[in-house]
This record gives structure tokens, sequence and C-alpha cells, in this order.
């Protein structure tokens, strides 16, 4: 039985999908649900050269806080018990597939819920894949929630 299922989140129509399945589990299983968004610290210094460091830190964090604050009504809303966590890469060889594996073992998740794009061809290859970097780091199972275009 599912009774620890952790949810990463990034704001994307993928992954509130991911949650609304998350919290739908949780709900057969009586279970709870942690939902976690990961701020990427080598993507933000990566990106200091181009663009002010702390107004960029500022809008991640931003961000982080609106998603994680739905999150939150979500599951008040479902009557699923959970709870929200931002978490950071701590160094240039986490990256963030890597991150939400630790957060899973840290949390104990039985599985982990997660959205992916189900991008194909160059853009997959150009973007990158996290949903799938996460399946090849994975000590627990995975669910993941394709987005209704899934060729976007």
């Amino acid at each position: 039985m599912y009774k620890k299922i952790l949810v990463p989140m990034d704001g994307s129509d993928p992954s509130r999908r991911a949650l609304l399945e998350a919290l739908s589990l949780a709900g057969l299983t009586h279970g709870t649900v942690r939902v976690i968004y990961v701020v990427d610290e080598p993507a933000l210094f990566a990106m200091s050269g181009y663009f002010d460091p702390t107004a960029v830190r500022q809008a991640i964090e931003d961000d982080a806080n609106t998603v994680t604050a739905a999150a939150r009504e979500t599951m008040r809303t479902s009557g699923v018990t959970g709870d929200t966590q931002i978490i950071e890469s701590d160094n240039i060889g986490e990256d963030v597939a890597t991150s939400i594996e630790t957060a899973a073992t840290a949390y104990g998740a039985d599985l982990v819920v997660m959205g992916t794009h189900g991008r194909r061809g160059v853009r997959r290859m150009v973007i990158g894949s996290v949903a799938e970097r996460f399946l090849r780091v994975s000590t627990c199972p995975v669910l993941l929630i394709r987005a209704d275009d899934a060729n976007s």
C-alpha cells in the first residue's frame, strides 16, 4: 500500500495533474502526500552571468511559494493529510532528479507521482527530461502522469 506519496511540483499542468492523482491514491489508501519544489542552485548560478542573481532567486522563491501554497490548498480541500517542502539542490553534481530521490528517501516515500511533458525527439534531447533522469535513479515505484497534449 502506498502510505507515503511524494509529488515533485514545478507549477506545470502535468505536475498539477500528478498532485490530483496522488491525492486520489492517498485518499484510497489513507496515506499522506508530501509536495516538493526543487530550487535548482546550479541553474541559478549559470544564469547569474546574464541576469541579476538576486532578482532571479527572488522570482524562483516567489514561484516556489505560490506552487506550494496552491498545493496545500488542494490537499486541504481534498481532505488528504500532507505537507509541502521547498528544497535546494546542493551542488553542481546534484541535479533536480537526484534532489527528488534524496527527498523521497528522506521522506520514506512508498511512491513518487510526477508529471511529465511527454516530449519526444529533438525537443526532449534539447530540453531534457527530469522524469526520465529520475526513473534511472529512483529506489521506489514511480507513477508518471503525462500532459494532456503529449506532443508539446
